[in-house]
């Protein structure tokens, strides 16, 4: 994605190499089903860090999503 003037550097770093939205939605719903596989390999494995990783950047990634939808068009 190129960077718009009125871009926020988040957003931009949070879709950097993706084009378009389909492969930005692929994206956010594959680190979805990994952070939610790590629910439970978290609870047996009795480490949380992978799941602690993954929520922020599942989260990070659907906000950037919804700032590009709301302020800016995708190629």
């Amino acid at each position: 994605m190129e960077r718009k003037e009125n871009m926020p550097l988040w957003v931009f770093l949070g879709l950097l190499n993706i084009e378009t939205r389909k492969g930005a939605k692929i994206l956010f719903w594959s680190s979805l089903a990994f952070a939610l596989f790590c629910i439970p390999l978290s609870w047996y494995l009795n480490d949380w860090w992978w799941f602690g990783i993954m929520l922020p950047i599942v989260i990070w990634y659907g906000l950037s999503i919804q700032w590009v939808d709301k302020h800016s068009f995708w190629d």
